[in-house]
């Protein structure tokens, strides 16, 4: 739905999430799915075209009525309501008839011991029924007795359980606004007098919203007694924070899925890495058993008895010193020896294949955990995009049960590395591995300077030195500095950062994103970074 309000034209938000619920009108606009879901198909096919006669609730009850007028196919005048409920996990949004029957829900429930109403197409819509009062009708003696002087650290429980359209942050915030330290007749008569003012000045413009942090140390809001500039004030600031808000939460929820899949990929090369240890452990007794089939070998003349299950012989490998060796009993002393040179031989080609498996290995550790150092930095949507598809294209063939996201596939990487000034100089910093590289392979020239912390990792740093061959000292230590602060140690001491000319930064070829090899680099040490 579109309002238009003073000549500007604004959407209709309708949440009914659990956490987030509210109407209001906005002005952030979201992402149109790639497929409507039905009941948004149904109400284009109902409601295009109305218009709105009126919007009404009752008291504070969180339930908004929205009366529509419009026409049929035969150009007949009919009403219609959409009804939104903003009930916590219970809300919903129903169009009906002008006779309140139920045309359809977006959520369908059916009556069961744990609902007492159906919200079912051809069912009649009943409002929910609420056992709470309205606190607009009540006078103080009965507010006192219902509270019977509640403990503090319970009343805003209490009330909210009690009184229609009454949160526990509006009680708990008015409560610390009027000094309330303790709870007796005369501070809740206080309390009384300014929820009633509160709820009389709700349709007028002498109320506005304060931002504040609730007893469970989150932030939240709260209606408070204000002139305001103008009468959408508060809608735009409810659009504002839970837009914010959202974007908070489909931010973490983003990332965190993300660092789940990296870190189950990360333990799986870890154990990888830890079976490969447990093979060269092995290879480790390869000489060994060299050594027993030469020594078995050279002394075959003096075996004759074949059904032995060892033999002690001299060990010309270490001063002749008598060495116990374990036999197979079933066969001859000589397919003994064969069997040793056998083991022998299978370990040392072992060793070649599980050597160059450890290596790769770490390579893939190395650069996940650079991953998951990038998702840990992330501070938006747009750079937890930028990194989701360096993982399609360098980590999915590890992966190969992991569906793509065909929209994250083929978007274009926007690159927006970070900038700093020092000393009038152009500095550059990546956000991530593909912004490592653009800005040291791709936009560097060969005089820039190239930092990064030693061993450690971190951000690619590009002083733009502008063909300037004597760059100060205090320059490059200030860089240096920002190396360290954009990397795993910035909350060391004593921070070692490498920095070189970009034409002695190369990339090897095969390399992950962000992994280059450089040489003639020196090192600053910088402190801490706050």
């Amino acid at each position: 739905m579109v309002f238009t309000h003073v000549g500007k034209n604004y959407a209709l938000h309708i949440c009914i999430d659990s956490c987030n619920y509210r109407i209001n009108l906005t002005t952030n606009s979201k992402p149109n799915p790639y497929i409507a879901p039905n009941f948004c198909m149904f109400l284009r096919k109902h409601i295009i075209g109305s218009k709105i006669k009126s919007i009404s609730n009752y008291d504070l009850e969180r339930v908004i009525t929205i009366e529509l007028e419009g026409y049929n196919d035969l150009n007949d005048l009919i009403n219609k309501k959409l009804i939104i409920e903003l009930m916590g996990r219970h809300s919903n949004i129903i169009l009906t008839n002008s006779k309140n029957i139920i045309l359809d829900s977006l959520r369908h429930i059916e009556k069961s011991d744990l609902t007492y109403r159906n919200i079912l197409p051809i069912h009649e819509y009943t409002y929910p029924i609420s056992n709470k009062l309205s606190l607009s009708k009540t006078n103080f003696s009965d507010f006192n007795t219902l509270l019977n002087l509640e403990n503090i650290y319970t009343i805003a429980k209490k009330i909210s359980s009690l009184f229609i359209g009454i949160s526990q942050n509006l009680i708990e915030y008015s409560i610390s606004y009027l000094n309330i330290s303790i709870i007796s007749e005369e501070t809740l008569k206080l309390l009384f007098s300014y929820l009633q003012e509160l709820i009389d000045l709700s349709d007028s413009d002498k109320i506005s919203c304060n931002v504040y942090l609730n007893s469970n140390n989150k932030q939240d809001y709260t209606i408070i007694k204000n002139k305001k500039e103008t009468n959408l004030d508060i809608n735009f600031f409810i659009d504002d924070f839970y837009n914010n808000k959202e974007n908070i939460e489909i931010f973490i929820n983003y990332r965190n899925n993300i660092l789940k899949l990296i870190n189950n990929l990360l333990k799986k090369y870890n154990k990888r890495l830890e079976n490969i240890n447990l093979k060269l452990n092995e290879c480790s007794n390869m000489e060994t058993f060299k050594k027993y089939g030469e020594l078995i070998v050279s002394n075959l003349y003096k075996l004759s008895n074949n059904n032995i299950s060892y033999i002690e012989l001299e060990d010309y490998y270490n001063d002749n010193k008598t060495i116990k060796i374990p036999l197979d009993k079933t066969i001859s002393p000589s397919n003994n020896a064969k069997k040793y040179f056998k083991k022998y031989n299978k370990l040392k080609n072992t060793l070649v294949v599980v050597n160059k498996q450890k290596q790769d290995t770490k390579k893939e550790l190395e650069y996940i955990e650079s991953i998951i150092y990038e998702l840990q930095l992330a501070k938006n949507i747009q750079e937890i995009d930028d990194i989701y598809m360096e993982i399609q294209e360098n980590l999915f063939n590890l992966m190969p049960n992991y569906k793509k996201k065909k929209e994250i596939k083929n978007k274009k990487n926007e690159i927006s590395p970070l900038e700093y000034e020092v000393n009038g100089y152009k500095v550059l910093v990546g956000k991530n591995n593909m912004q490592n590289d653009y800005i040291t392979v791709k936009t560097s020239s060969n005089t820039d300077i190239w930092f990064h912390t030693q061993e450690i990792h971190g951000s690619h740093v590009i002083l733009k030195t502008n063909k300037n061959k004597l760059i100060d000292n205090d320059t490059l230590y200030k860089c240096a500095e920002i190396a360290a602060k954009h990397s795993q140690a910035k909350h060391s001491h004593n921070i070692p950062v490498d920095y070189t000319l970009v034409k002695y930064v190369k990339k090897p070829n095969g390399a992950k994103p962000g992994k280059v090899a450089y040489t003639n680099q020196k090192t600053i040490y910088v402190r801490s970074i706050d």
